[in-house]
């Protein structure tokens, strides 16, 4: 049985999924998502998340598996994740690993070990509350007197890192950081980055951005907070719905909220940025999906094998 992988990843609004789709379409394999939100069930429109006639177009795994009330965990997500690896490698196929989430991808990658901690809704609520009132400096300070290491790789503005990290430590009396070792995977891949200008890529945000409210962006924020999602579920702070939620009450216009969203969306690409460096030898940074074609064929011994397979 081969066990092959295909990874694609980058900035939110670099193509990723449409040059995924168009290799599997051409190539063969399935897609596996590796982004934290499209997990989420009823979040299709600000997650970018591929449509329904996308996927019946080639078998795609790991979206809509999370109910927006809950917490979706790296713990579960890699869970899952194997699952569904070891069965589309039993049917002697191969998997499109495809997401801008860094934990994700390299927590596959690099087989993490993560403490399987249960979320504590009590504990989250206080932290969040802490860093509300006294900022979230202040909230990252209390991670670094604990777990420096952590605080040094997890940026002050993500609260639901530093609170998560906050939480096993908590719950462990283990730095979150000795609990997240690193070790080989038990199967080969092939890793590229989509490469695109900084200046397009932020023209590619702001126009993805316009065109999910025009898709009903606020309705499917609205839809999902009448359906009893509560607005500081962990779900609810994803970019957009976040924004949507202050418009929703009232508190900013709807201009400000597709302001917010934008810059919102831009600091994202800045952060996925530093999980997927320019000087990492492990990945081939490439602009469309005739250069992943290409390199594909020139890893002998490797997934061209496979793809080889899949093109006959």
């Amino acid at each position: 049985m081969l066990r092959r992988l295909v990874a694609i990843v980058g900035p939110t609004g670099s193509g990723k999924s449409a040059i995924a789709l168009q290799l599997a379409r051409e190539l063969g394999g399935e897609i596996v998502n590796a982004d934290s939100r499209q997990v989420y069930r009823g979040m299709d429109i600000g997650t970018a998340k591929p449509t329904v006639a996308e996927r019946r177009l080639v078998r795609h795994h790991l979206f809509d598996i999370a109910d927006p009330r809950d917490d979706y965990s790296l713990a579960l997500y890699q869970r899952d994740a194997r699952a569904v690896l070891e069965d589309i490698w039993a049917r002697d196929t191969f998997a499109w690993l495809v997401g801008g989430t860094g934990q994700y991808a390299w927590g596959l990658l690099e087989n993490w070990s993560v403490p399987e901690v249960p979320p504590d809704g009590t504990l989250r609520r206080e932290l969040t509350a802490f860093a509300a009132e006294r900022g979230v400096e202040a909230l990252h300070a209390r991670l670094a007197a604990v777990d420096p290491l952590a605080a040094e790789r997890i940026d002050p503005r993500n609260v639901r890192r530093v609170v998560r990290a906050l939480e096993v430590h908590h719950h462990t009396g283990v730095p979150i950081s000795t609990w997240q070792t690193k070790g080989s995977p038990d199967f080969e891949y092939l890793l590229f980055g989509i490469d695109v200008p900084k200046d397009e890529l932020d023209r590619r945000i702001d126009a993805r951005v316009d065109a999910m409210f025009a898709a009903g962006f606020v309705d499917e924020v609205r839809a999902l907070l009448a359906d009893g999602v509560p607005s500081d579920a962990g779900s609810m702070s994803s970019i957009g719905y976040a924004e949507i939620g202050r418009f929703l009450e009232g508190a900013i216009s709807l201009d400000e909220a597709i302001d917010a969203t934008k810059r919102a969306t831009r600091r994202l690409a800045r952060r996925q940025a530093q999980w997927f460096r320019r000087d990492d030898r492990r990945i081939s940074w490439v602009h469309d999906a005739d250069d992943i074609e290409m390199q594909a064929n020139i890893f002998t011994g490797a997934c061209t094998n496979t793809i080889r397979g899949a093109r006959r």
